[in-house]
């Protein structure tokens, strides 16, 4: 055995640690992770403009693939770092956690915490470009090959390019992300425009202009009235219960509190947080001190209104919330997330600030509102009534559980550790039979659908529990639904949707990860779900190698393979067999290319905007016609048609 000593322990200096594992910086090398690189250095003009310096933000995707981020900031110190002894603007953009986030002396409150988003965005790019507007002065300095300055100091000090009025300030950030680390380097316009109207929301009265100059398309974002035309946005498809929006504001201590809120006649719940107007997408702290302040409050009133009388249980908070649409918005001075990436937040105190402030602010609005006060807690006694009838629904299907007939659908692997076991959700018996003939029945389960599944986003819980394809996944997964769901009773490592690749297998996909959001969230947040990717296409080819003419064959997954493959003149093609369904491959051909963990390609399941997620499953499966009309009209140029 080769002998471990000190010698071998890596040290990675300076940024190349980042270019090294970007996805603990950034999350991942794909699109999501290539735009955060834009939110990061968005959240410095942010910063500014939570601390009154800061009125105006401009984004342009430039011709060239580069972008290019400008605020009006104070501009970034171009003095010598009195500890590092070279120029400030070098220090913010080549060193990890450095910044004046630190000191409450410069930002009382900050979205970018750790210090590390100017440095970290330098370090995945090819090529970055600081410009700095200060003292009347242009300063620039230059950056390549994940952060290397190539810019000549004079006199110690970045080079002034120019002149400018001493009350034109600010920071323009221009980068170019490396191909080398990215999937892709392409940007995408929709994306950047949605979290820049949602950054408007956040942040009332700043100015953000954006610009496309591939296509010419220019837009701009600047929202008077904040968080509460925020969800005025998310509501305007739905049907209200009451027409104003819910406004409330206060402070407590050092933690500043915006809640926004109006209900709807969905049946689910919508709260979507933001701490320093980062959206800490699994809640946290200050989502608990809303829900806790908003179910003492309304249980408060139903019972000063004789909704509820001495005898009545409380309403659970779930049927006070049954229709909501909220936005909980806190400016911190030290939050305490989870990670880089800022998932959840974790502050005690900020649970007790949002408690407060609610409590006090809301019976100030419902005692001058008590109209709408009313027509919520009616919908709250009729989420109870429906909610205690499906209980009892949920009760017996659960109690049926033990005695549903997998057994004539589920082929169950062997194994009983469910950490190396996975499970494959299949359409139709010819698929599964195909299926369960080619897998290792040791470790993959196979479950057969009989047609689809019901669309949940339309049904009662009564009716969804009675659906039998629904019942038979609940007592396969083992871990409940609902108030009795535990994650940690899951039967399969992996939960696997296998389905043609035709608009009926896109259908039922659809239909199950709608079921797995609305009802068995966790199971996607833990990264349980998987699509299974079966190839489209079998080709039989000729090649020459040495000479010498050899007949090959090779899976191919898409028609932009197919296209390259069929471009490449080394090749010759003799045969393409196109697979329309999984019944379609013997078994050899679905192990090698679907079901063998060393050689299939699956994607995993996750959802990076929440928002966004809850929005596009209520426009398609939802009951409500003309938004999915719009929808579909607005997205159709970008359907992939297989006629």
């Amino acid at each position: 055995m080769e002998q471990y000593s000190g010698s071998q322990i890596v040290v990675l200096e300076g940024l190349e640690a980042v270019r090294r594992r970007p996805g603990m910086y950034i999350g991942s090398t794909g699109p999501r992770g290539l735009h955060h690189l834009i939110w990061e250095i968005i959240d410095n003009g942010i910063d500014e403009h939570l601390a009154g310096f800061c009125s105006q933000i401009n984004v342009t995707i430039q011709k060239d693939g580069g972008i290019e981020i400008a605020d009006n900031g104070r501009g970034v110190p171009v003095d010598i770092h009195p500890i590092k002894k070279i120029p400030t603007p070098r220090v913010v953009y080549t060193t990890l956690h450095a910044g004046g986030k630190f000191g409450s002396n410069v930002y009382k409150v900050s979205g970018g915490l750790h210090g590390v988003g100017a440095s970290v965005v330098n370090a995945l790019s090819s090529h970055m470009i600081v410009e700095i507007r200060r003292d009347g002065k242009i300063y620039r300095d230059e950056y390549k090959d994940g952060g290397k300055p190539i810019t000549k100091l004079e006199n110690g000090h970045i080079p002034v390019i120019g002149k400018c009025n001493k009350s034109d300030t600010g920071t323009k950030v221009t980068f170019y992300p490396d191909k080398s680390i990215f999937e892709s380097v392409e940007f995408k316009a929709d994306i950047i425009q949605k979290k820049l109207r949602e950054i408007a929301y956040l942040n009332r009265n700043l100015l953000l202009n954006f610009k496309d100059e591939i296509t010419g398309v220019t837009k701009s974002y600047v929202e008077e009235f904040g968080i509460k035309s925020f969800v005025s946005y998310l509501t305007r498809d739905m049907s209200k219960l009451h027409d104003e929006v819910i406004y409330l504001e206060g402070s407590s201590g050092d933690i500043e509190v915006e809640i926004a809120f109006q209900y709807t006649d969905n049946f689910n719940e919508q709260i979507n947080s933001y701490c320093n107007c980062i959206n800490v997408v699994d809640g946290g702290t200050l989502v608990t001190g809303f829900k806790t302040s908003l179910t003492r409050v309304m249980n408060q009133y139903a019972r000063e209104l004789g909704i509820l009388k001495d005898k009545d249980e409380n309403f659970d908070g779930k049927d006070i919330r049954n229709g909501i649409v909220a936005i909980v918005s806190i400016k911190h001075p030290d939050p305490q997330f989870e990670g880089q990436t800022k998932t959840k937040l974790g502050n005690t105190d900020a649970k007790t600030a949002v408690e407060d402030v609610f409590s006090q602010e809301a019976q100030r609005w419902f005692d001058k509102n008590v109209e709408v006060l009313k027509s919520i807690l009616d919908n709250s006694m009729k989420s109870f009534n429906a909610r205690k009838a499906s209980d009892k629904a949920r009760t017996a299907v659960l109690k049926q559980l033990i005695d549903v007939d997998t057994r004539s659908k589920l082929a169950s692997c062997s194994s009983k550790k469910a950490e190396e076991c996975e499970l494959y959700i299949v359409e139709g018996d010819s698929a599964g039979g195909t299926v369960k003939t080619a897998r290792n029945r040791r470790t993959q389960a196979v479950l057969p659908l009989r047609g689809k599944i019901l669309n949940v986003e339309k049904a009662s819980l009564e009716k969804i529990l009675l659906n039998n394809e629904i019942k038979s996944m609940i007592a396969t997964f083992g871990c409940g639904i609902g108030d009795e769901f535990d994650i940690s009773k899951l039967n399969y490592d992996k939960i696997i949707i296998l389905t043609d690749a035709d608009v009926d297998g896109a259908h039922i996909s659809t239909l199950l990860l709608t079921f797995f959001y609305r009802f068995m969230p966790e199971l996607i947040s833990a990264g349980k779900i998987y699509k299974g990717l079966p190839p489209l296409y079998r080709i039989e080819y000729e090649a020459t190698k040495n000479n010498k003419k050899k007949k090959e064959s090779k899976y191919l997954y898409n028609d932009f393979e197919l296209e390259k493959f069929r471009n490449n003149s080394d090749y010759k093609i003799l045969n393409t067999q196109r697979y329309k369904g999984l019944g379609e491959m013997d078994a050899h051909q679905l192990w090698e290319t679907t079901l063998d963990p060393e050689s299939r390609t699956l994607a995993k399941i996750t959802i990076s905007d929440n928002l966004e997620a809850d929005e596009i499953t209520s426009t398609l499966m939802g009951s409500n016609v003309p938004p999915r009309r719009t929808f579909i009209l607005e997205e159709a140029r970008y359907a992939k048609l297989d006629i």
